[in-house]
């Protein structure tokens, strides 16, 4: 078969007769956007389907030299498609693309070879994207959309912090979960049905979340905090990291990581950067230091409710943690997770956080670089960091995965990094 496969558009009718997918990255944040999209007048659905036919899939239809996110994701929509839950002719397929020069700006072409080869040339694809990558005449994201979508975002936030913050610590198990799922089913209902539902009544919520989680039973005694970095979907998706923090929890561990919002700036901030460093563009650069502006005011809102009860901690300062890569890897440096993956690092290192997983797929260029290639000068700096670096891929078994982030913690207690635990006799010791 060609490799040239014929583009299809989602037009205006196809709003009334196909079924979006979505993958699922971010359980929350995802079902509070589709519950946004599905008021917006798009019949939306969050994916929720895993195992082993979502890798077979994704292996039998993606060259196995591709990213594995794009594996995972295009296996996850084939084997859903398989399953006979959707007429696969009444169905459409949505994915995000930062417009970057990492391969994840690429998932499309691959999804439109993948469905062809399976037998599904028809089905249209939506690429949700800023950069103007693609359009199609029966999706539109409007102002008042878009502004939705960041609500969503900064909702899915607070509630990924606070049960991260609570679920090591809760009394009765699950209850942290369970809180937040009653939160998403409720603030899905406000987004959809309550009129004028506007970011004054957000912001109030915000602090009605974080009031009843401070209410739910918590024993907080103290726990190792441990980082979580790397590309973002292996990072965020508990189909692409195996479930890691349910394991960090498992391990009396209490998981810490940025959140969304954090890398919606990152990407806002690149296009500050590109006018600092080659002078593009001055329209855009007013444009995006207006939206980043507006990103971190309301980064600090969620921080402030965060806070005000004196049980969790907030987020830090978008721009401080900016600020941190200075003398580690350069602003220019915006492939994929760039100098983001180094700043989360430095980040987490000044809030106190020293044991720190960086996950990443396997042969994943911008993370090796910008992930792996820093722990050395982070370690020479900051000695205390005790970092592992974690490779996916659907030939790395999970256990094998689990034991080298519990050689990491065990490394913890005798002080050595797992570069030095994994150093044979022969060689010299780094020096800490």
């Amino acid at each position: 078969m060609s490799e040239n496969v014929e583009r299809v558009l989602f037009t205006e009718e196809m709003r009334k007769t196909h079924t979006i997918l979505i993958p699922d990255m971010l359980p929350r944040h995802f079902k509070l956007i589709a519950a946004i999209m599905r008021n917006y007048g798009y019949k939306v659905e969050l994916l929720q389907n895993c195992g082993a036919g979502v890798t077979e899939n994704g292996l039998k239809y993606v060259h196995n030299d591709s990213c594995y996110p794009a594996q995972l994701v295009i296996g996850q929509f084939i084997d859903a498609i398989k399953s006979g839950k959707y007429d696969p002719r009444n169905v459409a397929l949505m994915l995000t693309q930062t417009g970057g020069g990492c391969r994840a700006s690429n998932y499309i072409a691959l999804l439109r070879k993948a469905l062809a080869r399976a037998g599904y040339p028809y089905i249209p694809i939506i690429s949700l994207n800023f950069s103007g990558l693609e359009s199609n005449p029966g999706f539109k994201i409007t102002f008042s959309l878009l502004r939705k979508l960041v609500y969503a975002v900064l909702l899915g936030d607070l509630m990924m912090r606070l049960v991260n913050q609570s679920r090591p610590y809760e009394v009765v198990k699950g209850s942290a979960d369970e809180l937040a799922d009653s939160w998403t089913a409720k603030l899905a209902d406000k987004l959809v049905n309550e009129k004028g539902y506007n970011y004054k009544k957000v912001r109030k919520e915000f602090y009605n979340i974080v009031n009843d989680f401070t209410a739910l039973e918590c024993v907080r005694v103290p726990k190792t905090r441990v980082g979580i970095v790397g590309e973002i979907y292996v990072k965020f998706s508990p189909l692409g990291n195996n479930h890691l923090e349910d394991f960090l929890v498992e391990e009396n561990c209490e998981p810490v990581f940025a959140g969304l919002v954090d890398f919606a700036m990152y990407c806002v901030y690149n296009s500050i950067a590109d006018y600092e460093l080659y002078h593009r563009d001055k329209l855009k650069k007013i444009a995006f230091s207006m939206a980043y502006k507006y990103l971190i005011k309301k980064q600090h809102h969620i921080d402030e409710a965060l806070t005000s009860t004196g049980v969790f901690r907030g987020f830090c300062d978008f721009d401080h943690t900016r600020s941190l890569i200075d003398g580690y890897i350069g602003i220019g440096m915006k492939m994929g997770e760039g100098w983001l993956l180094t700043a989360e690092m430095l980040e987490l290192i000044d809030d106190g956080v020293n044991n720190i997983v960086c996950v990443q797929p396997f042969g994943c260029l911008p993370n090796h670089i910008a992930g792996r290639g820093v722990i050395h000068k982070i370690k020479q700096l900051h000695p205390e960091a005790n970092i592992a670096a974690i490779d996916y891929d659907p030939s790395t078994s999970p256990v094998n995965q689990h034991n080298r982030i519990k050689l990491m913690l065990a490394n913890m207690e005798t002080g050595k990094s797992e570069e030095e635990t994994n150093t044979s006799d022969t060689r010299e010791p780094l020096s800490v």
